[in-house]
């Protein structure tokens, strides 16, 4: 028979091979957290953020879907325009518009793929809230499909969907309309890129911006360059 001490040591070493996994198993290892997405200001959370007093409710831009050197600021002049002037700077995919005091107002744009594009100097003949989308006729022959939005068809009803979004300045030069308009667009993930047909198209919350701050007729200046 076992003696009693030898009876304790065997149960304290029984004791101590189940404590061990005991402890193991409480050491448990901290679970991975979820990346957090990129900080975003608040100042510009607030900008983007849902229009719900629109006549078409806006929503709010995904910000982690646009560079943040596209967002609306207050910057130093680069173009040396006078007060007022429009300015596109196709080659960054910014548009300015010039301020007093040798300030402008930066936005980022999209622009229109190659051999969709125009460049010179014209003026913004006169602006729209929720505008009416007319496709030109050159458009129609390519994409018969939207014959339905033509000029004797009445056009595109305004909306979210309407490619000219909330607002739209319209480019004339020498007193005849280019077809060419700056305006807004719900497809804000595409700011930075050519892939439009030709006009400059801002965040809808930027061209809102953007039409309360021009006056009409106001000059308007579309350098070319490569939009790669």
């Amino acid at each position: 028979m076992l003696s009693r001490r030898k009876l304790l040591t065997v149960a304290a070493a029984a004791t101590a091979t189940v404590a061990l996994p005991g402890c193991a198993t409480i050491q448990v290892a901290p679970a991975t957290p979820e990346p957090e997405k990129p900080a975003v200001d608040v100042g510009y959370a607030r900008m983007y953020g849902a229009m719900p007093e629109e006549d078409y409710p806006i929503p709010a831009v995904d910000l982690s879907k646009v560079k943040r050197r596209y967002y609306r600021q207050l910057v130093n002049d680069p173009t040396g325009e006078r007060p007022g002037t429009i300015v596109v700077d196709t080659s960054a995919f910014h548009l300015y518009l010039v301020l007093p005091d040798g300030k402008a107002m930066r936005y980022g744009v999209g622009l229109g793929r190659q051999g969709f594009t125009w460049s010179g100097s014209g003026v913004i003949q006169y602006k729209r809230r929720w505008p009416r989308w007319t496709p030109p006729e050159e458009m129609i022959a390519r994409q018969p499909e939207l014959e339905k939005y033509s000029a004797a068809n009445g056009g595109m009803d305004p909306g979210l969907n309407n490619p000219l979004g909330a607002r739209a300045l319209y480019i004339f030069q020498d007193g005849v309309d280019t077809l060419y308009r700056i305006h807004g667009s719900p497809e804000y993930w595409t700011i930075g890129k050519a892939v439009s047909s030709g006009c400059v198209r801002l965040i809808n919350q930027d061209i809102i911006d953007l039409y309360n701050r021009v006056s009409t007729p106001a000059p308007v200046i579309v350098r070319g360059g490569s939009t790669a």
